[in-house]
C-alpha cells in the first residue's frame, strides 16, 4: 500500500475524506489537497486506470482494515478431526456415551475419525473391530456419512465420518 510520495503514477482519481469524487487529477496536485487537509493520500486501488487513491488518515485507515481482517477470521470456522477410540470389546454403555461425542463433534461441524485399537491376540479377530466401526457409522447415519470404508492400519482401524447424513423420514405406510 503506497501513501503520498511513494505513488508512483502521473494522474490520479482521488477521492475526498467524505467519500466525493474530486476527478482525475495530477499527482502533485492530489498531494497538494491532502496537505491542505491535513490527511494522507492513499493509494486504494493500485491495479486501475489510474489508480484511485483517496484523502484519508492513513494510521485510522490501517486500523480500520486489521479490524476487518479480524471479523472476517473470526466468522470463519476451521473444520477439525475428533477422534474417538475404542476397543472391539467396548462395553454397551461406554458404546453409547462415545457415539454421543461423536454426535456433538458432528453438529459442530468437525469430522470424527473412530477408531478401534487392537491388543495382542484381537488382532486375529479383526471382524468384531469392524462390526463395532460399522453400528458406529449406522447409529450416525442421520448426522454424518463415512468419507471411505474402515481401514486396518496396522493395529488401527479407522473411518473418518464428515458431517452431513441421509435425514430420516418417516413412511407413511
Amino acid at each position: 500500500m503506497r501513501i503520498n510520495r511513494e505513488i508512483r503514477a502521473l494522474k490520479v482519481r482521488v477521492i475526498d475524506q467524505d467519500g466525493g469524487q474530486l476527478g482525475i487529477i495530477t499527482l502533485p496536485e492530489a498531494l497538494d489537497k491532502a496537505a491542505l487537509a491535513g490527511l494522507d493520500l492513499v493509494e486504494i486501488a493500485p491495479s486501475a486506470e489510474p489508480p484511485v487513491c483517496k484523502i484519508i488518515d492513513f494510521g485510522k485507515y490501517r486500523y480500520q482494515l486489521t479490524k476487518k481482517e479480524k471479523e472476517q477470521k473470526k466468522s470463519q470456522h476451521q473444520v477439525k478431526v475428533k477422534e474417538i477410540k475404542l476397543k472391539p470389546n467396548t462395553d454397551e454403555h461406554d458404546l453409547v456415551v462415545k457415539m454421543k461425542h461423536a454426535k456433538d463433534f458432528i453438529a459442530k461441524g468437525n469430522k470424527v475419525r473412530v477408531t478401534c485399537v487392537f491388543r495382542g491376540r484381537e488382532m486375529q479377530h479383526t471382524e468384531y473391530g469392524k462390526r463395532v466401526i460399522h453400528r458406529i457409522c449406522d447409529e450416525l447415519s442421520d448426522v454424518a456419512t463415512p468419507e471411505s470404508p474402515a481401514k486396518l492400519m496396522g493395529k488401527n482401524m479407522s473411518v473418518v465420518l464428515a458431517p452431513g447424513g441421509k435425514k430420516k423420514t418417516a413412511n407413511a405406510s
